[in-house]
């Protein structure tokens, strides 16, 4: 069995007229949500194609930094496709720093049907028109909602932010944010996060609650406040010069299994997502779910210097801003309206 299986995946090698690559950072395993979509994205195309379409998996950075295998993909002669992050996105398509918006969603549903739907599908055209880069899905990066930790005290209000020292992300966007909640931004590349939370170079840092899980962050830092204040994506690309060199029904196996692997995708992050806040709630000395009321008190004071941030000093239209907030306001009222309609009469 053993051989005819082999023999069976060295004719499929062989049969295959295309090969589709693609890297990401995450291990090749399935404790992540891109890995284990990628593998369900895999089996779909190979299927629908019959073998016609060959997809390899790089995971773990094999092939190269975010922006290494963006610019691969580019070109789509050796790698076609590549998931990079939000920070990553915004070096190929600069408009997309508008997604970095404080306090952008009220839950998953809105963030997931956003996303999904046709306003984010459009608006990611552009990537196409700015880089050759075309878009096909979005991952919850890491769970999405990002949760505080910082070895000082609870995160209760906006005030309990003021003076700490607050690692983020190298990106101006975050580091605005938190210097209009009061604190001290202190960026940082991950590597170095461990060791600045405990010298105290960083008092706290901000991730989805399952970093918190994965890195134990509990032994650097001693309270956690789930306050999603920022949601954290990824972008799954795909060289739009490879993908109009296949036939069309190729290009639609590609699109409608990318589409599955992201609704499957969504689930695995939010598992992630509550498995690392119940970790946390189990290992921190404290844990704090930041309410609604609070969460718009400190978006009103976040969002006008984030606001002031992306169209002063970094040049977006004001109205895309305003298109944005929008749109999820939208999203967010014809959602609810249906599903009370459904559920609630």
């Amino acid at each position: 069995m053993t051989a005819t299986a082999l023999c069976f995946g060295v004719t499929q090698a062989n049969a295959a007229d295309y090969t589709m690559a693609i890297a990401h950072l995450l291990p090749e395993d399935m404790e992540n949500e891109v890995h284990p979509a990628l593998v369900h994205f895999k089996q779909l195309v190979e299927s629908k194609t019959d073998g016609a379409v060959e997809v390899e998996l790089f995971g773990a950075g094999q092939l190269g930094s975010e922006v290494e295998t963006g610019k691969q993909a580019q070109d789509g002669a050796l790698l076609q496709s590549t998931v990079i992050s939000s920070g990553a996105m915004s070096s190929f398509f600069p408009k997309y720093q508008v997604i970095t918006a404080p306090f952008l969603f009220p839950d998953y549903r809105v963030a997931h049907a956003f996303f999904d739907g046709p306003w984010f599908a459009k608006f990611m055209h552009g990537s196409i028109e700015e880089s050759g880069l075309r878009y096909l899905g979005t991952f919850d990066d890491g769970g999405g909602f990002v949760a505080f930790t910082n070895n000082k005290h609870p995160i209760k209000t906006a005030a309990d932010i003021e003076g700490l020292k607050i690692r983020v992300e190298e990106n101006p966007a975050h580091v605005a944010t938190m210097k209009a909640l009061g604190a001290s931004a202190t960026p940082l590349p991950w590597g170095e996060v461990i060791t600045a939370l405990s010298t105290g170079l960083a008092d706290g840092q901000f991730n989805a609650p399952g970093v918190s899980k994965t890195w134990k962050l509990w032994e650097v830092n001693d309270y956690t406040t789930l306050s999603g204040h920022v949601y954290n994506s990824q972008s799954w690309l795909v060289s739009d010069k490879w993908f109009k060199s296949l036939p069309e029904e190729y290009q639609e196996a590609i699109v409608t299994s990318a589409r599955e692997a992201i609704e499957i995708a969504h689930g695995i992050s939010a598992l992630a997502a509550i498995e690392g806040w119940e970790a946390s709630c189990a290992e921190f000395d404290e844990c704090y779910v930041l309410p609604a009321s609070e969460r718009e008190a400190m978006a009103e004071i976040a969002r006008p210097a984030w606001r002031e941030w992306i169209t002063n000093d970094f040049g977006l239209d004001a109205a895309l801003v305003d298109e944005l907030f929008a749109e999820v306001e939208k999203v967010n009222d014809e959602m609810t309206a249906e599903e009370m309609d459904l559920y609630a009469k």
